[in-house]
């Protein structure tokens, strides 16, 4: 039985001890900005200039110290900056997105074997997402003899590989083209999903940390990935054990609401007794 579908971001800010009476009064009018998305234009300046000060963004952003101190400590906490004196920099492991061209040829052989596997798990006459990643891409190529099958993405690279599948129905969605991910991202391509029920997503994130979740690189793309979420009565991660134990700019969804993973033969002992302990049916190709 799939798990519930209560996603949350993980991203709320909880007042440290010491507030002032103007910090704890509420925020500030920049303060209302969401904090995902004020995390995301910090990191970027981090990577950007490869430092950033405290006073600098709390100017930036018209925001108290203490706020812009938070913020830092959620992106140390995930990895992505390191705390320095007065504000962070940028460490030396960062997973950052590359241009999917790129990521096409690396660990082939485990996403082939992986889409193998994902799909002997799909029947006839079911309605399936498929994101936009690599691996899912072997999937549209191991489904193309399916009878009645429905498939929706938000991937071009999967609707071109189903262009001669002509027993398998194919809906993209539409919005703007990310080049780097060949995806359609947007709001618009949020609410054409929330249109759709499917019976099974496969989802593939950039980082796949058992403690932290499964998150992506790019904001726009993981908010399309949570629409993916909501619709889905079963939630299959398809991920080679690269990914594992890292994590990347925003969280998708945590590990809970994962119903099965698919990984390969190379997934750390420790890694897979974390994803069962966390209640998700763990395949091995």
């Amino acid at each position: 039985m799939a798990k519930g579908r209560s996603v949350s971001n993980g991203l709320e800010e909880t007042p440290p001890r010491g507030l002032t009476t103007e910090d704890s009064a509420g925020p500030r009018p920049q303060d209302g900005m969401m904090a995902e998305e004020r995390r995301t234009q910090i990191l970027q300046i981090v990577r950007t200039e490869g430092r950033a000060r405290v006073n600098e963004l709390a100017s930036r952003f018209s925001s108290s110290a203490v706020t812009i101190r938070n913020d830092l400590n959620e992106l140390h906490q995930r990895g992505l900056v390191l705390r320095s004196h007065g504000g962070a920099v940028l460490p030396d492991t960062i997973l950052r997105e590359s241009p999917v061209h790129e990521r096409l040829k690396t660990h082939s052989e485990e996403k082939r074997r992986i889409g193998a596997i994902a799909a002997t798990l799909i029947n006839d006459g079911e309605t399936i997402i498929l994101d936009s990643g690599t691996t899912t891409l072997e999937i549209a190529r191991q489904i193309k003899n399916k009878q009645g099958l429905q498939v929706i993405t938000n991937g071009v690279n999967i609707a071109a590989e189903l262009l001669d599948a002509r027993e398998v129905q194919t809906f993209i969605v539409g919005g703007t083209l990310r080049v780097d991910s060949a995806s359609i991202v947007g709001r618009s391509t949020e609410e054409m999903f929330e249109q759709f029920s499917a019976d099974k997503l496969f989802l593939s994130g950039a980082g796949c940390d058992p403690d932290f979740g499964v998150s992506g690189a790019n904001l726009e793309e993981t908010m399309v990935n949570r629409a993916m979420l909501r619709i889905a009565r079963e939630i299959i991660l398809v991920a080679d054990a690269s990914k594992f134990s890292k994590r990347s700019m925003v969280r998708i969804a945590p590990f809970s609401e994962i119903d099965t993973v698919i990984s390969d033969t190379g997934l750390r002992e420790e890694v897979q007794e974390k994803v069962r302990g966390l209640g998700c049916n763990l395949i091995l190709a």
